[in-house]
């Protein structure tokens, strides 16, 4: 039976095990004797803590969320709540430094986003985080555009937030968080101009 305090110290130690792990060898060859080598436990130990690896990768990627959603919300919170072109670009930041910028954190999110497709309960943690996410913009493009265009203008910077995104994993040399913050700003820069010519 596991001390008690452990699985405070365990479950994150696991979770950053998982990681590293999908950072070398992919989601496919991440075993769990892969895992609890890299995190110098019994195998045992990851069923009792999360049912099994299932169990583990889901946790990881709520930790992965729960990281951003709390990056972002800090963000948010050092700005005055009219100050809306500053508090997206701390949205956007959000999404593009810190921890989600960890090259072993962007290999799992990669990971996690293609398997998400076939793998029910990843869709689910997919789908609330692109729901936080539009709903974070949408609250402050709202006092920029009306509702029709913020909701517009809303999907048009998470689809380049997530391309970006993307291309900065895909690619040696990392994500470029001010490249990310100047090619987003410019769209919408453009959709202010846009919409201010238009009413």
């Amino acid at each position: 039976m596991p001390k008690v305090g452990m699985p405070d110290i365990r479950k994150p130690q696991l979770v950053h095990a998982t990681m590293s792990v999908i950072d070398r060898v992919g989601l496919h060859g991440a075993s769990v004797a892969l895992i609890s080598k890299e995190a110098g436990v019994s195998t045992g130990i990851i069923n009792h803590y999360f049912g099994g690896k299932q169990g583990l990768l889901q946790e990881t990627m709520r930790e992965v969320l729960r990281q951003l959603s709390h990056t972002v919300k800090s963000r948010l919170s050092q700005l005055p709540k009219n100050e809306h072109h500053q508090r997206i670009n701390a949205i956007i930041d959000g999404n593009f430094v810190g921890y989600q910028a960890e090259n072993k954190v962007a290999k799992t999110w990669l990971a996690f986003w293609s398997h998400s497709i076939h793998d029910p309960q990843l869709k689910r943690l997919q789908r609330v985080n692109e729901k936080r996410l539009l709903s974070h913009l949408k609250t402050e493009l709202k006092a920029l555009f009306d509702s029709e265009q913020a909701e517009i203008v809303a999907h048009g910077i998470a689809a380049l937030i997530d391309g970006i995104w993307l291309r900065g994993t895909l690619n040696p040399g990392g994500i470029d968080a001010s490249k990310a913050r100047l090619i987003i700003n410019d769209y919408l820069d453009n959709q202010l101009n846009q919409y201010s010519k238009n009413n």
